[in-house]
């Protein structure tokens, strides 16, 4: 089958470098053309982009040459899916007029997250939301879809599957990757064997992005804490049900919450790995699992009195972010066609 031909922008920021690898062996889609910086113009991915993923940067991508976004480049190579990692004072100008030009954006960024017609999506959780689209037109017109904030995505995917018994309350404090800050991030002074008990409009996103995700009318509890590890985001969770809920329902609804009828590419066959180690899950394994960096980790439930708590990590540049632009486009193809 032949390849659907795709646009990566910002390419070279952390996000666009978690697309690039992605993409470089995706089995429905081939990158065609990326953008970066002005200076970028030119000059060769391998070359000009500092690769800061932990593993090499793949051979197939390093050839290819950053372009300036050009929409009718953009039509003549046949493309019409862009995944977008732009930092989110462009977007806000740039997806738009995309949209406006009729092409399909799958967005890492937050600029349009809270429209009214853009769909927040994680395709294992709300799938349904991606009729959202009609909204702005589509299939006549073009269209924007969001992933959610990435520590919101891990814990709404660890509460899909609990949706069931009736989400009360849910008190969360995450600790957060250095990564998540993009780069340059935080100075080295700053965050070195140090913690910082605030990111900006990080709890903001948490209350307001995952009760419209899982559809529930909860009240929603958050802290978020900056940590100098690397990669992936870990959590704890207390969660208060409106039916009584012990600890066996909670990992037997874990270990039940299969997709098998999404049938996409990146989506994992279990999304949600439990393991009852009492040190599981911890930051170092954010790139493990099939595919790597997909799953949601979980562990350490436990119940005292009326809630139930756990501990959840999520890979922060990967299903957090542009791992889910990926499985949203993959979504939406296996639904549309491409």
């Amino acid at each position: 089958m032949e390849k659907i031909k795709v646009a990566v922008l910002g390419a070279t920021g952390i996000v666009g470098q978690v697309f690039m690898w992605m993409l470089s062996n995706h089995r429905q889609f081939e990158i065609a053309f990326i953008t970066a910086s002005s200076p970028r113009i030119g000059k060769s991915y391998g070359d000009d982009a500092r690769w800061m993923l932990p593993f090499e940067m793949p051979d197939n991508i390093k050839h290819i040459k950053f372009e300036e976004l050009d929409y009718s480049k953009l039509e003549k190579l046949g493309i019409k899916v862009v995944f977008s990692a732009l930092l989110s004072e462009v977007a806000m100008r740039v997806e738009p007029e995309l949209r406006a030009n009729n092409f399909w954006v799958f967005s890492n960024a937050s600029a349009l997250r809270y429209d009214e017609n853009v769909p927040i999506l994680i395709p294992e959780v709300n799938i349904e939301s991606m009729d959202l689209i009609m909204g702005q037109g589509f299939p006549e017109k073009g269209f924007v879809i969001t992933n959610a904030n990435c520590s919101v995505t891990g814990l709404a995917v660890a509460l899909a599957p609990l949706r069931k018994f009736g989400i009360k309350e849910v008190f969360v404090s995450t600790y957060q990757a250095i990564s998540g800050a993009g780069y340059p991030g935080l100075s080295a002074l700053d965050i070195s064997g140090n913690l910082i008990p605030y990111i900006k409009e990080e709890e903001e996103k948490i209350d307001i992005e995952l009760k419209k995700i899982l559809g529930i009318e909860a009240d929603v509890f958050p802290y978020c804490v900056r940590t100098p590890n690397l990669f992936g985001h870990l959590e704890t969770v207390w969660v208060k049900f409106r039916e009584s809920v012990n600890e066996d329902a909670v990992i037997g609804a874990w270990e039940n919450f299969k997709m098998e009828e999404l049938d996409i590419p990146s989506l994992p066959q279990k999304p949600i790995v439990y393991d009852k180690r009492v040190d599981f899950p911890q930051p170092k394994m954010s790139f493990f699992g099939n595919p790597p960096g997909m799953p949601v980790f979980t562990g350490r439930v436990r119940k005292e009195k009326d809630r139930i708590g756990f501990v959840l990590l999520v890979n922060n540049l990967v299903k957090g972010a542009a791992g889910g632009s990926i499985q949203n486009a993959e979504a939406f193809i296996k639904r549309f066609g491409g």
